[in-house]
């Protein structure tokens, strides 16, 4: 039998983080605005609930943070890179390529985070995850090789994805 908690909150962290979203997309503390946000981080984690087989199970929230700051300054990084590639080279010039990544990760959740960090990353795009979900397609603007690719993604995101989720 479920504890009253996870009745009234089943997924309380999509909870906590609804309410900061709202707060963030409104610009606006108020007592009114944090009631309705609660309200709704409360209402539709609940209606939801159906369609969440699993919630996440034992994720390093103090491992996530250092890897969302290095996701955001390989952004900004790759911004540059990209802008410089776009002003400097031409289109024969560019080695863009499909990359297959084999994905060692099997939690959907990181999985999921994986292929948006990667989309989020300018000059690659993550296009198709296998049936199985054993392995992503990756679209990169500019890269030396396959293989270089591949090691980037393995090494510094989904090795520190599968610290977190596995």
């Amino acid at each position: 039998m479920k504890s009253a908690i996870r009745v009234i909150l089943p997924h309380p962290f999509l909870t906590l983080l609804m309410i900061v979203a709202w707060c963030l997309l409104t610009s606006s503390i108020s007592l009114g605005n944090l009631l309705l946000a609660l309200v709704l981080g409360i209402l539709i984690p609940q209606l939801t609930y159906a369609y969440w087989p699993d919630a996440p199970r034992g994720v390093r929230v103090l491992k996530l943070i250092p890897y969302v700051l290095m996701v955001i300054w390989d952004i900004l990084i790759a911004n540059v890179a990209v802008a410089w590639i776009v002003l400097t080279k031409s289109n024969r010039a560019m080695r863009s390529m499909w990359v297959t990544i084999p994905l060692d990760l099997r939690t959907p959740e990181a999985i999921t985070i994986l292929a948006g960090t990667i989309t989020l990353t300018p000059g690659t795009v993550s296009a198709d995850l296998s049936d199985e979900g054993h392995a992503l397609l990756v679209h990169a603007l500019d890269a030396e090789s396959p293989e270089a690719v591949r090691e980037e993604i393995k090494s510094r995101y989904e090795r520190r994805l599968k610290e977190i989720f596995e």
